[in-house]
Parts: structure tokens; C-alpha cells; sequence
């Protein structure tokens, strides 16, 4: 399993590369001053990294219990990010509304748009980050095959 410092780096990088991204995309797309969408972004950010850890933390020891390690298939890594986001949503569909000024409904628009983006982009990042930092076991498994 990665180590605390690892899952730090992780989640740091996953959101500080994430809110480069979705700011002015989102300022773009929903015709919103950049500081308003990057406010909610930072914020969102912000709660979504101490999310992050959490979530990945107990989602590492579930597939260890059940599988005996933490190898994920394209399949896993689907539900992985799905379930990420489906979490997230629920935590700030009610505070993007508020600090909008917006109804729950336009929050909920703007909320599912961010979380599509961030299902694809967990779904990419999250690849790329095992291919960039493996875990020893992952290539002792490698080797073994």
C-alpha cells in the first residue's frame, strides 16, 4: 500500500493540476467570472483533497481484504472514480449553491458538469500517476509473471 507521504504528494498534485484545468474551462462554460469559478474551485479543491485522502485510504484497504492487494483493473478504476465523485457531489452541491447565489438545481448543472470532468480526469490521472510512482509490489508481481 502507499505510504502517507505518497498519498499526500497524490493528492496534492491530483488537485492542484485539476483546478489549473477546470477554472477557466469552467469560468468558459458557464459564463462566470474566472474568480468566482476559481473561488469554488479552491474551495472545492480544498475539501476534495481531504476527501481524497479519506476515500483512497479506506478504498486501499477494502481491495486489500478483499483482493489481497491494491492492483487496480480498468474495471475497478472505474467505480473507483465514479464513487470518488458521487461522494463529492453530495459534500458540495448544497455550498456551491450558497456561495453562488444560485438555485440547486443550476448548482446541481454546474456540479455534475465538474464531476464528469473529474471522473475522466481521476479516471486519467489516477493511471498515470501508478505508471509514474509503482508500487515495489506491483513490479515484484511483474516480474513474477
Amino acid at each position: 500500500m502507499r505510504t502517507t507521504r505518497d498519498r499526500i504528494r497524490h493528492a496534492i498534485s491530483f488537485e492542484l493540476i485539476g483546478l489549473a484545468i477546470v477554472t477557466p474551462l469552467g469560468s468558459f462554460a458557464f459564463g462566470m467570472p474566472a474568480a468566482d469559478i476559481g473561488v469554488v474551485g479552491l474551495g472545492s479543491a480544498t475539501l476534495a483533497t481531504g476527501w481524497n485522502y479519506v476515500y483512497n485510504l479506506g478504498f486501499d484497504h477494502v481491495m486489500q481484504r478483499m483482493t489481497g492487494n491494491t492492483r487496480k483493473s480498468p474495471a475497478v478504476r472505474v467505480a473507483h472514480a465514479v464513487l470518488f465523485e458521487l461522494g463529492l457531489l453530495i459534500i458540495l452541491l448544497p455550498l456551491i449553491a450558497w456561495y453562488l447565489g444560485i438555485g440547486i438545481l443550476h448548482a446541481l448543472a454546474m456540479d455534475l458538469s465538474f464531476a464528469l470532468f473529474y471522473v475522466v480526469y481521476a479516471f486519467v490521472f489516477n493511471w498515470a500517476y501508478d505508471r509514474l510512482f509503482p508500487l515495489p509490489e506491483w513490479q515484484q508481481e511483474a516480474q513474477a509473471h
